[in-house]
């Protein structure tokens, strides 16, 4: 795991996070390692998110039939 130092946090910031760490349950480390993980993840997932999309508009039907043959290395000469 990473450790990450922040340097030059006010004071007031410090306090509120503090706060929020005790009105949650967490420690203010806990706390911050989730304001941090809810900042960085997605909202939603895209494949989802447009699979969802296909579905409100009556999907897709493709008659795709896979190659059976096999598939042969690339010749670099």
């Amino acid at each position: 795991m990473s450790a990450l130092t922040v340097r030059n946090l006010p004071d007031e910031t410090h306090r509120a996070l503090r706060l929020r760490a005790a009105q949650h349950g967490r420690s203010t480390e806990a706390e911050v390692r989730h304001i941090l993980e809810n900042a960085v993840r997605p909202a939603f997932a895209m494949g989802s998110a447009l699979a969802a999309i296909g579905r409100s508009l009556g999907g897709v039907e493709l008659d795709l039939q896979r190659d059976p043959s096999p598939v042969r290395p690339a010749q670099f000469e």
